[in-house]
């Protein structure tokens, strides 16, 4: 799949980059922070990991963010593997769940919560609409999207349906990881699929939108029944985009795929 990179520096304010490692993780380096979003890394039950193997003890990440419960975002084992002992930022009332499981850096936050990482590198917490129930027995827990600032600005949206407030980001956003798909053949509530997520590009008016939640999840043998479900949905979502004439720039990344964003003007309305 074609990317397109740009790594100049522009006014002193440097690019950043972004790995897809398929489904919803991403691997975002900004300002020498790495934050990586809801790392899966291994096959969940009946869903068989697609694409190359992720493996979490080579990774040194500095900041975790979850974006809610169900075990394909939530995943502890991909959590216990990961080097070192990194921030985990969650929603509020899953904290319990990490902490049993013998992970204890773990901050949990609301809608609205800013948390301080590194010099000017924060990430705040930005709603979504999305069922937080952590199956079979709970807890459940509001889903989150989640703004990564730091000289650039990138939003995580976690899983989520569309909905008015991303309108609130709109022209702020250096790079959006916006869910396309989902792991299945079909899509239940509370998801993007292509379209939706192309209209999503034309509330928030990103720079750069990466499609992620696609192709890396599959029950097991059903690949074989709908195999156009791994890869459809980004080139799909890139479509709608085009068609609906934004600025935004789509870059599909296979899962281990990499990009650079190059720097933008400082006169960017933040």
């Amino acid at each position: 799949m074609a990317i397109r990179c740009h790594s100049a520096t522009l006014d002193g304010v440097p690019p950043f980059d972004l790995q897809f490692l398929g489904h919803s993780t991403v691997l975002v380096t900004l300002d020498g922070v790495r934050f990586l979003t809801d790392p899966v890394l291994r096959g969940v039950g009946p869903l068989r990991r697609h694409g190359p193997s992720a493996h979490p003890s080579t990774m040194t990440v500095d900041v975790v963010v979850v974006s809610h419960a169900h075990r394909d975002h939530l995943d502890l084992p991909s959590l216990h593997g990961l080097r070192g002992s990194p921030l985990i930022v969650v929603p509020a009332g899953l904290g319990p769940v990490l902490r049993r499981a013998g992970l204890h850096r773990v901050q949990e936050v609301v809608a609205g919560d800013e948390v301080g990482v590194e010099g000017a590198v924060s990430v705040r917490a930005f709603p979504a609409l999305h069922d937080g129930f952590r199956p079979p027995f709970g807890p459940r827990a509001a889903a989150l999207g989640f703004v990564i600032t730091g000289s650039s600005r990138v939003y995580f949206a976690g899983d989520t349906d569309l909905f008015p407030e991303m309108g609130r980001l709109h022209g702020t956003l250096d790079a959006a990881l916006l869910p396309v798909w989902g792991w299945g053949p079909y899509l239940g509530p509370g998801h993007l699929d292509p379209g939706r997520a192309a209209e999503a590009v034309t509330l928030l008016a990103p720079r750069v939108a990466v499609p992620v939640h696609w192709g890396g999840l599959f029950p097991r043998g059903l690949h074989r029944v709908w195999p156009h479900r791994l890869v459809e949905p980004p080139q799909e979502f890139a479509r709608h985009v085009e068609r609906d004439g934004g600025v935004t720039e789509v870059r599909i990344l296979a899962p281990g795929e990499s990009t650079t964003v190059g720097a933008r003007a400082l006169t960017r309305a933040r």
